[in-house]
This record gives structure tokens, C-alpha cells and sequence, in this order.
């Protein structure tokens, strides 16, 4: 094949993925990951809407931050009504959904709601898509539901195991959309990331915890377990293998997981940081930070050889670079104003 032809015939494959799914709706686009996603598909040309939790302040979370918030349909409701997810998914070719309660502590104290929000919501939504034809449902999970590794590197048949509310709400998340899948053939994937990190990230994690504390000025910074480890993935990257799972049809009726295949523990992560920001600080165990015993997650290393199979997806941002493109945004006095960092963020 000649360089014009081979050129000819990725501009026909790129106008098929653009006709097919030109309209997009994405859920949880107020929140981190969906505000880079949100991001991400307006740079690739897509028709966006963008549903923002309902708050009477009318505001949009990090949607309020983009460059391209002129260019995007920004709706405002909740997932748990199930009229209201119907509306808002009429006419639309793909939904990204990420919209869910995602902090692990704070699911301790309310479980109900995880269970109302995550898998009510997600019934809600997989209807809907159901009901109004969606070509594309891409439902997010996470790499808590696998729980402690049994072995590494974890993929997509390793055991799921339920160590915190949250995590069991989102297996049930998981089940509710693959039984939409297997029951009436909705076009799904279930994609699933492994430890996000990146700008605008909520100050319940680890990283922007200690990004924020030490660009603040404290001295000690105060942490919950530092043993354990995880698969940091940074956001930019997370959200091309959204869009990667998207455009491929061999990945419907798939679970994916989206990771870097590589592990680093939470102590050498944070060194790291303090390597990057010139800091000195000192880390403090906090006890208010810690999990119960039998629900910290000890090992998280995820498998990529799926979505490489499927798409060719590989993250293009290492640790060190992600990390300082992170420092970056959150040392900037405008963001930073944003955080809280002398609070613990449940």
C-alpha cells in the first residue's frame, strides 16, 4: 500500500469512528477524569454533553475550569432518576459513564448511598441507553474491585473481592452492565482503570494529598498505610484508552482493564514527589487516615495486554513525567487555592 492510499484509508477509518459516534454524553464530566475526558473528545471533534450533579448553586464542578466549556452541552441532574437519564440520552451515539461515588473512606459511613448512586444509577443509565438506541455504553469501573492482588500482574479474570463498601458497590455496577450486555445485547464495554492521578484530582487521594500539603508549606505531612502498592496511571493516558474502547468494536461485551503494568509502592510514590517538589518534609502516620485492617487493598499491579490486543493503547506518560505535569498544576496559586490542605478529605 502506497503512503497516499494508507493515508487515505486511515481518514476513512477515522470519518467512520467520527460519523458512528459523533454525539457523545458523558457522565461525571464535573469530576476529574470526566473533565479530561470532556476535554479529550472536544479536541477529536465530538458533539459533547456534559451532565454535571444537580446543586442548586448551579455550578459545574471542574467543568467551570475548561478552555472548551463554550463548545459543550453542560446538563445538570442525577443519575438515580431514571426519567431524567432517559432525557438526556436521547439522540446520543456513545455514553461514557463515570458519574459515581468514589471515596473509599466516606463509603464506611454512608454505604446506602454508593449503592443508590452506583448501581441504581448505572440501572438507570444502561436503560436508557437501551431504550434510545445507544450505539456505545463504555461503564466505568475501577481496579478496587479486585482487592488485594492473589497474583500479579492482575488481569481481567483475576477473583473479584468486595474489601470496602465502595468496591462492592462497583462490582455490582459491574454486573448490572454486563447483564445488559448478555440479556439484551446492549453494545457495552466495562472499562477499567487502574490508580488515576493528575490535575484536578479531589484531595481524598493519595497523591494530590501530599502534592497540596507540601505546596502549602507544611513540615509534616500527615498519611494514612504507606506499604501498599499501586498502578499509578496518568489521567491523559486514562482517558485515550476510554476513547480507544470506544472506537473498537472487538471490545464490546469486554471487561478492560486501562494500567500502566508497573507497580510502585505508596512510599516510594510520595519520595518521589518530595524528590520532584525540593521538599524536606517529613511523613506522619495519621490514624483517622488508615482503613480497616481487612479492607486496604495491599497490591494493585494491573495486566494491559487486553486493551494493547484490542486497540494498540500504551501509556505514553511515566511516572516521573506525569508526576511533575501534576506538581505543575497544583502549585500554581490558583489552583492550589482550591484545596484544603490542612483538612483530611474524606
Amino acid at each position: 500500500m502506497t503512503q497516499v492510499s494508507a493515508r487515505s484509508a486511515t481518514i476513512t477509518h477515522i470519518a467512520k469512528n467520527m460519523a458512528t459516534v459523533s454525539k457523545v454524553l458523558v457522565t461525571g464530566a464535573d469530576g476529574f477524569i470526566g473533565s479530561h475526558l470532556v476535554e479529550l473528545l472536544v479536541e477529536q471533534g465530538y458533539e459533547v454533553k456534559a451532565l454535571a450533579q444537580y446543586n442548586s448553586f448551579n455550578q459545574w464542578g471542574w467543568l467551570e475550569d475548561l478552555a472548551c466549556l463554550k463548545d459543550i452541552e453542560v446538563v445538570s441532574g442525577d443519575i438515580r432518576d431514571a426519567h431524567f437519564c432517559r432525557t438526556i440520552s436521547r439522540g446520543v451515539d456513545t455514553v461514557f459513564h463515570l458519574a459515581a461515588l468514589i471515596a473509599i473512606p466516606y463509603s464506611y459511613n454512608a454505604p446506602a448511598s454508593y449503592v443508590d448512586t452506583n448501581v441504581t444509577g448505572t440501572l438507570n443509565i444502561c436503560q436508557a441507553a437501551l431504550d434510545n438506541g445507544v450505539a456505545r455504553l463504555v461503564h466505568t469501573s475501577t481496579s478496587e474491585v479486585y482487592g488485594t492482588a492473589r497474583y500479579v500482574p492482575i488481569d481481567e479474570k483475576h477473583p473479584l473481592q468486595p474489601q470496602s463498601p465502595y468496591s462492592a458497590s462497583k462490582i455490582a455496577a459491574d454486573a448490572m452492565a454486563m447483564s445488559f450486555h448478555n440479556a439484551f445485547a446492549l453494545p457495552l464495554t466495562i472499562a477499567r482503570p487502574f490508580n488515576t492521578y493528575g490535575p484536578r484530582q479531589s484531595a481524598r487521594a493519595v497523591i494530590p494529598t501530599i502534592v497540596a500539603q507540601i505546596a502549602a508549606g507544611q513540615r509534616e505531612i500527615r498519611l494514612g498505610d504507606l506499604s501498599p502498592t499501586r498502578d499509578f496511571n496518568y489521567v491523559a493516558d486514562t482517558c485515550r484508552g476510554f476513547l480507544e474502547l470506544a472506537r473498537c468494536d472487538q471490545a464490546v461485551g469486554e471487561t478492560v482493564n486501562i494500567s500502566s503494568n508497573y507497580e510502585i509502592s505508596v512510599r516510594a510514590t510520595l519520595e518521589l514527589i518530595r524528590e520532584l517538589m525540593g521538599s524536606q518534609v517529613e511523613f506522619v502516620s495519621d490514624a483517622q487516615r488508615l482503613r480497616p485492617e481487612k479492607s486496604e487493598v495491599q497490591r494493585l499491579w494491573g495486566d494491559n495486554a487486553r486493551i494493547r490486543g484490542l486497540t494498540g493503547f500504551q501509556p505514553t506518560f511515566d511516572l516521573r513525567h506525569g508526576l511533575q505535569a501534576t506538581i505543575d498544576w497544583f502549585t500554581r496559586p490558583a489552583n492550589l487555592a482550591k484545596y484544603k490542605a490542612g483538612i483530611y478529605n474524606v
